[in-house]
């Protein structure tokens, strides 16, 4: 369980560092930022919901020996992830007219919130492969990667992050930190699936 901490810790690093970055943005933009933040992980545990059931597959065909169906079932999934990431995206970008008054009804707070709800919206595809890939490694036992992985991704977030007050962005900048972070994350277990090296039958690794 060491990795999956590790892992774990990493991304809550990166969630509590966007957060203290949009402080320094000032009362609107932190205000904007737990909004979208919010939503975004609302979106997440909508997509996780393939990868916990692609945990239990990947693990059920793994354990049998079951090489190819363990591929088969992780390109289904990813499949399944990209969709959905598409439809959720969409949904994103098409009602923020209507619930972002249901959050506020401070001009200073809408106006940042309804671009960085599109920035949002066009990475949910990718978020969808993350999460899957995330649930597929995990249901092979490839924690230490994972824990790896995340690493990386957290030292390449920060100084994207920290960049943002530097120069002076705003927080459609800060979201877009966020999307390198989960581009990075996608790259990262894009490329372990595709090299094999996660597919270890058995009922151990």
């Amino acid at each position: 369980g060491v990795p999956l901490l590790v892992r774990t810790l990493s991304l809550r690093a990166v969630l509590l560092i966007a957060t203290a970055i949009a402080a320094r943005l000032g009362d609107a933009e932190v205000a904007a930022h737990q909004i979208v933040l919010t939503l975004w992980s609302l979106l997440a545990f909508a997509l996780d919901a393939i990868a916990i059931a692609g945990q239990a597959i990947i693990g059920r065909y793994l354990g049998a020996g079951d090489a190819d169906g363990a591929r088969a079932a992780c390109r289904r999934m990813v499949q399944w992830g990209i969709a959905s990431g598409v439809v959720l995206g969409v949904l994103v970008a098409l009602a923020r007219p209507l619930f972002i008054p249901l959050f506020t009804s401070d001009p200073a707070v809408q106006s940042p919130l309804t671009t960085t709800l599109l920035v949002v919206a066009l990475t949910q595809p990718v978020s969808g492969i993350v999460f899957i890939l995330d649930g597929v490694l995990m249901g092979a036992g490839d924690g230490p990667y994972l824990a790896g992985a995340m690493v990386v991704t957290l030292a390449l977030f920060v100084p994207a992050a920290l960049a943002v007050p530097a120069f002076g962005g705003g927080l459609v900048a800060l979201w877009w930190a966020m999307a390198l972070m989960m581009t990075v994350r996608m790259l990262t277990l894009w490329l372990r699936t595709r090299s094999g090296r996660w597919i270890v039958t058995g009922a151990s690794r």
